[in-house]
């Protein structure tokens, strides 16, 4: 008894002080430093509720205190070391344990301080400062993270939400974190002059170096260095990401991969993306498919390459072709536009519920009416319009190679109201501005060359081919709907002084939940082609219609 009388008394000679509103605990053990939980308040309104066996579960927001406690309670036993402890403290015990053990063991992380801010509502923001060590190597640890608490709906708990991101905010669920010699070796990519691509001189660059590393690391004769990263599981490789190298311990021997980005293109389409929030664009060349810029004005996902958002009335010119090669219309037939169009039981408007009542196609097409389109709905069949976008345009086919990962498009075959909904960009259609880059670049060339980032002859892949070409009729035609949209449509403030060989395609594609629609925008100029979007933007023209004609101007 008096051994556990003294050891309950050192116990209480640790317990938190509180000094000037923060509570300071001292975390004992060698190797650990301070955590600070600072924040405080009037406590939030608490309730109980009685369950079947009479047991109070509180209910209602988590006061101050409950914040305090449990994420004191996560983080102590996390930053000594203590995974089953912490992982408790969480509601996802058993997957928050597999993480926070391997948090030691597999990515070999030691002397681990945790500081934790003021919390904002339920949200704790923390700093995480460790040491990676590796055999003899180590290096140091910085970044910032964040946990909120929750409270568990059985008992009323406050519990750590868990997700993988609380330990690295660069984790998914699903991944982990790993230091040892890297099963790929680095690579050094470079553009098409041969200048080296680094995130510092091309922010967006970050997630394409990923995929160039981990496609061509293993064959492009560097050697693998130790390393800490992230090693991404299956719903994260799904999704198209790629491992991450978070601290080089040794760099090993990279190998050497040739892109086919512009490095002019590319500072000019980092510059444009800067210039709004989730702007992305692709700019490819026509003749051969070369792509030679990706930006994003967001760096941790390649929305140019892999996005799969509806596309709006850019869609217009994969339906507008399938239209003219069937003959159902000519760019200069008549062809009023109604305000609303009814199809299986759906009412649809035009923007701004306007409408063209004596008018031609082009006119429709120029002022993106959406009704003028819908209404060949019961001309078509389910699958033409796939069959368009399959067959001439090369999309939706899962088969293109760019050389890192990427999303081709998705036009799955829907009937009914849906079907017309397909037809201006809607319902489950699924685009990028890489895919839309290549509308474009298909029709200034008349034909598909699909886009890629690595010449074939590097690794002698197979690119995608389109199973037909459009007749010179209807690339024509195709030519006068987006030229006379340039000149005098919603695309001609954005393409104002364009000369030569042009033409473009607007879009806005209604988002549930957003108050903007995405703005859409593609052209081609010469032997370029170039598409943007701006998520929750609002219209394309005015949106990321600018960010596409800035590019386009420069010619080239």
């Amino acid at each position: 008894m008096g051994n556990r009388r003294r050891v309950a008394e050192r116990r209480r000679t640790t317990a938190p002080a509180v000094v000037g509103g923060v509570i300071a605990l001292v975390v004992g053990g060698a190797g650990f430093a301070v955590y600070t939980l600072t924040g405080g308040g009037a406590a939030a309104d608490e309730r109980t509720s009685a369950t079947a066996d009479h047991k109070a579960v509180k209910t209602g927001p988590l006061s101050a205190a409950e914040i305090h406690t449990a994420a004191t309670r996560f983080l102590t036993a996390w930053q000594q070391g203590r995974a089953a402890e912490a992982a408790a403290a969480t509601d996802d015990a058993s997957a928050a344990a597999q993480l926070l053990t391997g948090y030691t063991k597999d990515a070999r992380l030691k002397d681990v301080t945790l500081t934790a801010g003021p919390p904002t509502g339920a949200k704790v923001p923390f700093s995480v400062k460790a040491t990676v060590a590796y055999q003899n190597l180590s290096k140091p640890l910085t970044y910032a993270s964040s946990l909120t608490v929750v409270r568990r709906a059985s008992d009323g708990k406050p519990l750590v939400d868990w997700h993988a991101s609380v330990v690295h905010p660069d984790l998914k669920d699903g991944d982990t974190l790993v230091t040892g010699e890297s099963g790929t070796p680095p690579i050094k990519a470079l553009d098409r002059h041969g200048g080296e691509l680094t995130t510092a001189k091309y922010p967006s660059l970050g997630p394409v170096l990923d995929g160039l590393r981990e496609k061509y690391g293993k064959t492009a004769g560097g050697k693998a260095g130790v390393e800490l990263r992230v090693a991404r599981g299956k719903a994260s490789l799904k999704a198209g990401l790629s491992d991450k190298t978070l601290v080089e311990l040794s760099k090993g021997t990279p190998g050497t991969v040739r892109t086919t980005l512009s490095p002019t293109f590319q500072a000019a389409a980092e510059q444009q993306v800067g210039k709004r929030a989730k702007a992305s664009v692709v700019v490819v060349r026509p003749s051969t498919g070369e792509i030679l810029a990706v930006a994003n004005s967001e760096h941790g996902f390649n929305v140019g390459f892999q996005g799969s958002l509806a596309p709006g009335s850019t869609m217009k010119i994969v339906t507008s072709t399938m239209l003219f090669e069937k003959k159902l219309i000519t760019p200069d037939a008549s062809h009023p536009c109604p305000k609303t169009y009814k199809l299986a039981g759906w009412t649809f408007h035009n923007d701004g519920d306007s409408e063209i009542k004596k008018g031609t196609f082009k006119q429709s097409f120029g002022a993106s009416c959406n009704n003028a389109f819908i209404d060949f709905a019961p001309k078509l069949s389910d699958s033409d319009l796939t069959k368009e976008a399959q067959e001439v345009y090369g999309l939706a086919m899962d088969n293109w190679a760019i050389g890192v990962p990427s999303f081709d498009g998705s036009v799955p075959v829907q009937s009914g109201a849906q079907m017309g909904a397909s037809l201006i960009g809607q319902g489950g259609v699924r685009m990028n501005p890489l895919n839309m880059a290549s509308v474009a670049a298909t029709v200034e060339s008349g034909v598909f060359h699909q886009p890629y980032l690595v010449s074939p002859d590097v690794d002698h892949r197979t690119l995608a081919k389109a199973a037909r070409t459009m007749s010179a009729t209807t690339r024509s035609q195709l030519k006068d709907v987006m030229r006379f949209t340039a000149d005098y449509g919603t695309a001609a403030k954005a393409m104002a002084g364009m000369s030569g060989d042009y033409g473009a395609k607007t879009g806005s594609a209604e988002v549930d939940g957003q108050k903007k629609p995405n703005g859409w925008f593609t052209a081609f100029k010469g032997d370029l082609a170039a598409a943007g979007v701006v998520q929750a933007g609002g219209h394309g023209g005015d949106t990321a219609g600018p960010i596409v004609a800035a590019l386009l101007k420069m010619g080239g």
